[in-house]
């Protein structure tokens, strides 16, 4: 499973059009930004640090219509990127995260 963060805004559009084109950074990026489980916890606190009603979608990579393709990021690990729309049924599970005491995002177990 790969995961995407939304912001709330983001996550009712793309519910409303069935799919999701990208975020602004993504349409910067020319591809839809994903992490893994072990790499979400830090993507939220590098770039959703304090954002209230985030978004944690799980996805299905097999049920996506395009191929991920695995490219360096931050410190040269390894980040899946889309290079197409995001089907919503390609989601199998959303999580709203919570702000922990801490100003970081509270993860549910097993993501964090």
């Amino acid at each position: 499973m790969i995961y995407k963060l939304f912001r709330a805004a983001e996550w009712a559009a793309a519910r409303a059009e069935c799919r999701f084109t990208g975020s602004p950074a993504d349409l910067k990026d020319g591809f839809i930004h994903f992490s893994t489980a072990a790499q979400a916890a830090e993507t939220a606190a590098k770039h959703f640090a304090g954002e209230r009603r985030l978004v944690l979608a799980e996805i299905d990579p097999d049920r996506l219509a395009s191929p991920l393709k695995w490219e360096p990021s931050r410190g040269g690990a390894l980040f899946p990127h889309l290079y197409g729309a995001l089907p919503l049924g390609a989601v199998v599970r959303t999580w709203v995260l919570a702000l922990g005491p801490d100003g970081r995002h509270a993860f549910p177990p097993g993501l964090r």
